[in-house]
């Protein structure tokens, strides 16, 4: 069955490890044959449902479902809802999940997890805004650990306290303010694995490492701003990935667009635009 116009199709490659693809789509009327991928398939519907067979057993996506095709076993797909369904789907490299975790996953692909879900959620939102890649690698890393304890019948274990590790990665963040880091770089030059780096910080500061990061960055451009520099060099100056992602940030945590800030009485105004 062919594609008709009206459905929706996005696919891009992010710059975060051990991400194959990104893909976001909406289909009303289109159902995939039987075929196979390369890489693991961790998917959630926002609209409608899914019903797929997977090893000759048919499966669905209720509601707060995150399903887990695992590579190199073949399944379909197709609407199970009158309306169709939109879906978005992450497809990850053996870095993320391993071989030896695929029987697992072909027995219990679907997840009823509403925590799970938001979170795979949160790392779709970050994907699609430019600049954000620490955010989905870091929010992505615990996603793969909880997918793994699940395949491995393990129970979901607190975080445990490292204060020690969680100075050494605000350390690397501050010294890496403007040119950023990423969470597996960062976790090599520790030496610690890149979940447990996550979960020390957030729970040593009671902040992710990425909001530690923008915050560090928000606070350079204030200075930069009230030094006269104008909006559109502060947000390379400071590490954003461009004006708009400046602006975004620099709203949510001083309440302000970057231009009217730069506007105050006591601001270098000869240079601000």
């Amino acid at each position: 069955m062919g594609i008709s116009p009206s459905h929706e199709v996005s696919a891009w490659r992010p710059a975060v490890p051990g991400v194959v693809e990104v893909f976001h789509a909406r289909f009303t009327s289109y159902a995939y044959p039987m075929h196979v991928h390369d890489a693991w398939t961790l998917l959630i519907v926002d609209d409608g449902a899914v019903r797929y067979d997977l090893d000759r057993h048919r499966h669905g996506t209720p509601d707060d479902t995150v399903t887990l095709l695992p590579p190199h076993v073949p399944h379909n797909g197709s609407a199970a809802t009158p309306g169709g369904f939109r879906k978005r789907v992450l497809y990850l490299d053996t870095t993320r999940l391993g071989d030896e975790l695929i029987g697992a996953a072909v027995d219990g692909p679907d997840l009823r997890d509403p925590v799970l879900r938001r979170r795979v959620g949160q790392v779709h939102g970050a994907l699609v805004r430019p600049g954000e890649e620490l955010e989905a690698e870091s929010r992505l890393t615990l996603i793969g650990e909880r997918l793994t304890e699940y395949l491995r019948g393990a129970a979901v274990r607190p975080p445990r306290p490292d204060p020690v590790l969680a100075r050494r990665l605000r350390e690397l963040l501050d010294e890496y303010v403007v040119q950023g880091i990423g969470l597996a770089e960062a976790a090599g030059v520790v030496g610690a694995h890149p979940a447990h780096l996550v979960r020390a910080f957030s729970g040593a500061y009671g902040i992710a490492p990425h909001q530690y990061l923008t915050a560090r960055r928000v606070d350079r451009a204030r200075r930069l701003l009230l030094d006269g520099l104008p909006a559109g060099e502060v947000a390379a100056a400071a590490g954003f990935y461009d004006q708009a992602h400046l602006t975004r940030h620099f709203r949510k945590l001083v309440g302000s667009t970057p231009g009217r800030y730069a506007r105050g009485p006591y601001a270098r105004k000869s240079s601000v635009r």
